[in-house]
């Protein structure tokens, strides 16, 4: 497997594994905003800073993972692998190449926020070293209310 550092002229590519990954979530209330992107706002964000990483197996992307460096440390989200990829470890290979990122830009925490409504995401990053150091309800637009978790892993 190969893990490399996307470009903005990857936009496609990574806004394409994010909606084969996220749709999943598409009946969840309310359904992952994720679903909403574009392929122009994944390029937009990449633009101004945000970064991704995408593995591939033989060529095919099958993974990605998108971040940026805040002060408190690396803040990943969307986490992405194709459905008939999953439970075959690609999700962790990656985040250990967030971890090695991590370590070359002096950076000693990686974060992120994770749905209460979905355990086996939460269960994917305790059995890393992740832990729970915080809950929050997230108040959307449309008055809908998510409980998540923010989990943090120190290096």
């Amino acid at each position: 497997m190969l893990i490399n550092a996307a470009t903005s002229s990857e936009a496609p590519v990574i806004h394409d594994l994010m909606i084969k990954a996220f749709i999943e979530y598409k009946n969840e209330t309310p359904p992952s905003s994720a679903l909403e992107e574009t392929v122009q706002s994944v390029s937009d964000a990449l633009e101004k800073g945000e970064k991704a990483l995408i593995a591939f197996e033989e060529h095919n992307p099958v993974g990605m993972v998108r971040f940026q460096l805040k002060d408190e440390g690396l803040y990943f989200y969307r986490l992405s692998v194709i459905p008939e990829k999953q439970g075959k470890g690609i999700a962790k290979k990656v985040l250990k190449s967030l971890e090695e990122y991590a370590n070359k830009v002096d950076v000693t925490a990686l974060l992120c926020k994770v749905r209460m409504t979905v355990p086996k995401n939460i269960k994917l990053y305790s059995s890393i070293g992740y832990e729970v150091y915080d809950e929050e309800i997230v108040h959307k637009p449309n008055g809908i209310n998510i409980k998540v978790v923010s989990m943090k892993k120190e290096l």
